[in-house]
């Protein structure tokens, strides 16, 4: 079993759990209390805020933030400069500006959830109290600002549903609506796996 690899310039505090095999670059700074799971990849000058849970194999790549509340499931992939948020109504102060509301978290305070396998995109924002679905793709400069169904890919400001994509991360659908069509069985391009899509919902039919 291999330990975790820590860059000497990365910033680790009390309470962050590493799993085996992960590896952290230069100039992180990961704060405690936090989990983060066996053979991930922490990319540099990225941030992880307390309270956070991060799965196994999960890549995050340079400049990414990530705040409290966020739980990220195994095979995540985070692209350089993303930002996730967990206040949709944030102030500096009080409302009579004579006192600095407090950063830990409290009432206002909302979770999100990427779930296993999804990606995304470089420089995108990910709004809060909402879920990234299972091998789902956000795409570059995105702004999400609602949930994304398992294996759709949504773009745009704010993001929206374009296509449907394989566990391989290759488009097998593409679509111009709220909801992609039905289909019985439909075959990724590139490693055939095949899907089945019923409103909106898209279920694994396996290979061949």
């Amino acid at each position: 079993m291999t330990a975790a690899v820590v860059h000497p310039t990365a910033l680790v505090e009390e309470g962050v759990e590493l799993g085996p095999g992960t590896r952290v670059w230069d100039n992180v700074h990961l704060r405690g209390p936090t989990r983060i799971g066996r053979d991930c990849i922490i990319g540099e000058k990225t941030y992880v805020a307390y309270g956070v849970t991060i799965g196994d194999r999960v890549k995050l790549n340079a400049f990414v933030y990530v705040c409290n509340a966020v739980t990220l499931d195994d095979g995540v992939m985070v692209a350089a400069g993303c930002v996730f948020t967990n206040d949709r109504f944030p102030r500096a102060t009080t409302p009579d500006l004579t006192k600095l509301v407090p950063s830990e978290p409290g009432a206002d305070t909302r979770p999100t959830r990427v779930r296993e396998g999804a990606t995304l995109g470089a420089r995108c924002v990910i709004g809060c109290d909402l879920e990234i679905g299972r091998f789902a793709m956000v795409g570059m400069g995105s702004v999400v600002t609602r949930s994304v169904p398992d294996f759709h890919l949504v773009v745009g400001h704010p993001a929206r549903a374009v296509g449907l994509v394989c566990r391989c991360g290759e488009p097998f659908l593409r679509f111009d609506g709220p909801v992609p069509p039905n289909a019985d069985s439909i075959s990724c391009p590139r490693c055939e796996r095949r899907y089945g899509v019923r409103d909106g919902r898209v279920r694994e039919l396996g290979t061949g």
